[in-house]
């Protein structure tokens, strides 16, 4: 059965959460809303952007919070300069690439997002299928996300792996049947075991995540596994 490495964007390929949450805060401002850190971790980190708007903007129109949060967007975009990919990303991208792995970015990140950072990331021909969540019926924290992904890759649930950083990245790729390592970027292990991670890491270098490719199937030999991140 074939195995797939699902990555999430933002938080987890690389870490964005102080770029994302100025540019909210910038926009939100003249509005009257005033954004807190623990409001962002809660409420905005892995959500849509058209939940956002109804959490943050339920006061304005919704073509008016379309308006306020595409150029929040924006303004990242700007933003986003000289950002690496988080440790370890090369690597296991490499081993995925040895061992016959499918790789694919699932997010819900608008695409124009995805596509300026991963090309920034120099990760766009390594990652490029990438799939969206404001582009389905559900985003996440549905399930439909990862299970589209499953689809496009031809991948199994039981053998394949998600990373992710968020509550609602976790509790969508664990609902698909996925098992999920928990990216500690901006929330704690904890947080994210209790929603569905099978365990939380700093980074990609984290050797049980070889070990939990190994036990979903996608590579028999752990020692071979370890070998990589030596």
């Amino acid at each position: 059965m074939k195995s797939a490495l699902l990555f999430d964007l933002d938080g987890t390929l690389v870490d964005t959460d102080a770029l994302h949450f100025a540019a909210f805060r910038s926009a939100f401002a003249p509005f009257g809303v005033t954004l807190t850190e623990d409001e962002y971790r809660r409420l905005i980190m892995g959500a849509s952007n058209a939940a956002i708007g109804e959490a943050f903007l339920p006061h304005l129109p919704v073509a008016k919070r379309e308006e306020i949060i595409a150029a929040k967007e924006a303004a990242f975009r700007d933003a986003f300069r000289g950002a690496a990919p988080t440790k370890g990303l090369a690597a296991l991208l490499d081993f995925a690439d040895a061992k016959g792995l499918a790789c694919a970015v699932v997010t819900n990140a608008p695409r124009a997002n995805a596509n300026l950072m991963l090309a920034a990331l120099g990760l766009a021909d390594r990652l490029p299928l990438a799939v969206i969540g404001a582009e389905l019926e559900r985003s996440k924290p549905d399930p439909l996300p990862y299970q589209t992904a499953l689809r496009l890759t031809g991948a199994e649930a039981q053998c394949s792996v998600a990373f992710e950083d968020s509550l609602s990245g976790v509790r969508s790729a664990a609902a698909a049947g996925v098992a999920v390592v928990g990216l500690t970027t901006g929330l704690d292990a904890a947080s994210l075991i209790a929603v569905g991670a099978t365990f939380g890491a700093a980074d990609f270098n984290d050797r049980r995540i070889y070990d939990l490719i190994a036990q979903r199937g996608g590579q028999t030999a752990q020692g071979a596994a370890r070998e990589e991140i030596a």
